[in-house]
């Protein structure tokens, strides 16, 4: 008998997206029920120890497991799905399970850049974001790959991870050119592949970049005034190439 599996979400976090696109890569079904972070139902506070998504409800045998944490649901899915998207080789495993970790940093980084409140903390935090890629940069550089992804030809959670990431800067382009990844062809390149793989565009809605310019415009953070004074009217610009 086969899992239901449901995967509690929120269309605009990244944390969601990587489970999302795991569960497509290895070809498992799943249904997406969204909630309202800021008006959370009472069931899902019910079920939700940090009161965060994702979720992963996991129904086997009349019985339910709620698994929260996106590390943790990744590795869950590694661990009873098939079509691992982990290296067997427990040495190329354990880096991969680093530079998810550092995808997280990357995350968090975003976060500080988008809500910096003042001029002097935003440039600061676009520097600092920019010199994580330059960090990535050096990684993809030295590493022997024969392929689009970080691992070659292999598509792994590594490069479900960082799919989400990207999104980020896909609207940050429609706001402005600010270098995040400027003299970085090697991450360039990963970004335009991830770009374009069915698992990561699918991962979220149709109208998510227009959610996000909208949260990003909402935020009252220095890159929100800059969406207003570059974009008054907040109309959409196609976003540039990689």
């Amino acid at each position: 008998m086969t899992d239901k599996l449901v995967l509690v979400s929120h269309p605009l976090c990244p944390y969601v997206q990587r489970a999302a696109i795991s569960l497509t890569e290895k070809g498992v079904p799943f249904e997406r029920v969204d909630i309202d972070l800021a008006d959370k139902p009472g069931w899902f506070k019910a079920i939700s120890p940090l009161g965060k998504v994702p979720l992963l409800r996991v129904q086997r045998h009349g019985e339910e497991t709620v698994i929260f944490e996106s590390a943790v649901i990744l590795e869950f899915l590694e661990e009873t799905q098939a079509n691992p998207l982990h290296p067997a080789d427990p040495y190329a495993r354990a880096r991969h399970r680093a530079w998810i970790e550092f995808g997280s940093a990357i995350l968090n980084a975003i976060g500080r850049f988008y809500s910096a409140s003042t001029e002097a903390g935003f440039l600061a935090e676009s520097s600092a974001l920019s010199a994580m890629f330059d960090r990535l940069e050096a990684e993809l550089a030295d590493t022997e790959r024969n392929g689009p992804w970080f691992a070659g030809e292999r598509f792994s959670l590594v490069d479900a991870v960082h799919g989400p990431v990207f999104k980020y800067l896909d609207a940050f382009d429609q706001i402005d050119d600010f270098g995040i990844l400027d003299a970085k062809p090697f991450v360039r390149a990963w970004r335009q592949a991830l770009r374009q793989r069915p698992s990561i565009r699918q991962a979220v809605a149709p109208d998510y970049p227009q959610r996000l310019h909208a949260f990003l415009q909402a935020k009252g953070s220095h890159l929100s005034t800059i969406i207003r004074r570059n974009d008054p009217a907040s109309a959409f610009r196609p976003a540039r190439s990689a």
